[in-house]
């Protein structure tokens, strides 16, 4: 860099300038998947909103499923793909192509054996709500209704990979608008298989089924038909090879992620052993969804985040991390802070989008002020999780989350729901305290980082794990178009 262009670096046009290119970046990655994740789980919110008005006991069934059960495998699943995130990033950033499309392969594999091994928790659902102590009526609805998410179990083993593979290479546009189509699809097909044909449960899930899986079709075309040349070369041998280390990664991912979605899956359940369990389950699955959904808002920053951060970490430059979480934190606080206000203001409105329970109504309402601080810390948890996660640390994540949420938040929660007599308020409460220490460690942690260190790991990680260009060519199973049949 020449001493004109220096200066003009450290000028406030230059500032301007760069933070206007470095924006480009983060919304071209954070726009698509906001986009995408608010969809695709605006399409779990739309069921639950036609099943909610087929009746009270069938939406607390739902309810317990969805925050419990799927949070569970949403939280091991997402988790997993964490770690494609985190190669595929750092790979792209340091041109290493060819490697991309191999640690897809390796993250699908993995994300299979997870999904398959999560298949019991869903056929026994029932029964392990019953041995919990749950009420008798909901966990007999909820075990039915489990039964139809099992094909939704796979969708997500393919859909978060698949989707972490084309972000890393910012190409996750394609998957905004598959997500936004499907949705679309979605309220159809509920339209017309619950409120005119009648079909009820299975009708509700059977839309969500044939919704969700047409964005993995949609994808898998946009993949493997010529969209992704770079990256994408055919299915590989090579795929099973260095497994190892990549199982490593995506269990410390996946302890990372599902330590976050099981905390709000505790305070659930603990809410199901209160008086009018119905009712309490149904509210507070109502705040969940409504924070679950503005997070997914905010989740773009975390894509955003790990991009930008994997990116830079393999190309080896450190000052352009500093300078893109600088932005990043900016920009998230600005939305945390105006849904802040939006949720302090609709409380009652959003609750009765999904219920028209006036009991169930009321004890959203009384949630109305945790529940807006529980969107605005979304803003800087995501933004401080995708850094970490494109830098690979998740295990030091995984010990903060544990510490933050069950050492600190569900304690507090309990004493303040049971001793102090607040029922679901008291449980919200615990979860902010929680959630405010786990923001406060990820800050220090962050800030406190050498990331000039982190660009040297990055680069061994890399080294270490990565095939040369035609080794891995001399493995791959060739796609059917490319076989030359004699």
């Amino acid at each position: 860099m020449n001493h004109h262009l220096e200066r003009e670096y450290h000028t406030n046009e230059g500032l301007k300038c760069r933070i206007w290119e470095e924006n480009k970046k983060i919304w071209r990655v954070g726009f698509p998947a906001m986009l995408a994740r608010t969809t695709q789980y605006g399409m779990l919110v739309v069921t639950q909103a036609f099943i909610g008005h087929i009746g009270k006991v069938d939406l607390a069934g739902y309810a317990l499923i969805q925050i419990i059960a799927i949070g569970i495998a949403i939280g091991i699943l997402l988790g997993m793909s964490s770690a494609t995130e985190t190669l595929c990033g750092q790979a792209f950033g340091a041109k290493q192509y060819h490697m991309m499309g191999i640690y897809l392969q390796r993250s699908c594999i993995i994300n299979l054996v997870a999904g398959t091994l999560l298949v019991p928790l869903f056929i026994f659902s029932a029964k392990i709500f019953k041995l919990l102590g749950q009420d008798e009526e909901i966990p007999e609805k909820a075990g039915y209704i489990c039964l139809w998410f099992i094909p939704i179990l796979y969708y997500f083993v393919f859909s978060y990979t698949l989707q972490r593979y084309l972000q890393s290479q910012l190409k996750n546009r394609i998957v905004g608008w598959l997500s936004a189509a499907s949705f679309a699809l979605h309220v159809i097909l509920s339209w017309i298989f619950v409120s005119k044909l009648n079909w009820g449960i299975p009708g509700a899930m059977s839309a969500l089924i044939v919704s969700s899986w047409s964005i993995i079709i949609g994808t898998m075309i946009y993949i493997t038909c010529g969209w992704c040349p770079n990256t994408w070369n055919g299915f590989s041998l090579a795929a099973f090879s260095d497994l190892v280390p990549v199982i490593k990664l995506s269990i410390s991912s996946g302890i990372m992620i599902c330590l976050e979605f099981w905390y709000t899956a505790i305070l659930v359940l603990v809410a199901g052993y209160m008086k009018n369990a119905a009712t309490q389950v149904s509210a507070l699955s109502i705040c969940v969804n409504i924070t679950d959904w503005e997070f997914l808002l905010c989740i773009g920053f975390l894509a955003s985040a790990s991009v930008r951060v994997s990116n830079e970490l393999g190309r080896g430059d450190a000052k352009a991390v500093i300078f893109a979480i600088k932005v990043l934190i900016a920009e998230s606080t600005c939305v945390g802070m105006l849904f802040f206000i939006l949720f302090l203001a609709l409380d009652r409105q959003i609750a009765g989008l999904v219920t028209n329970d006036a009991n169930v109504i009321e004890a959203v309402s009384k949630l109305s002020v945790p529940l807006a601080f529980s969107v605005l810390l979304n803003s800087f948890q995501t933004v401080f999780t995708g850094v970490a996660v494109g830098a690979g640390r998740q295990k030091i994540v995984a010990y903060i989350n544990i510490c933050s949420y069950y050492i600190i938040g569900v304690p507090i929660g309990v004493i303040l729901g049971y001793v102090a007599h607040l029922q679901i308020t008291g449980i919200w409460i615990g979860m902010v305290i929680g959630v405010i220490m786990q923001v406060m460690a990820l800050g220090y942690m962050i800030f406190a980082t050498n990331w000039d260190e982190q660009v040297k790991r990055a680069s061994e990680r890399l080294n270490r794990w990565s095939l040369k260009a035609s080794d891995e060519s001399n493995n791959i199973i060739l796609p059917l178009e490319k076989i030359e049949i004699k």
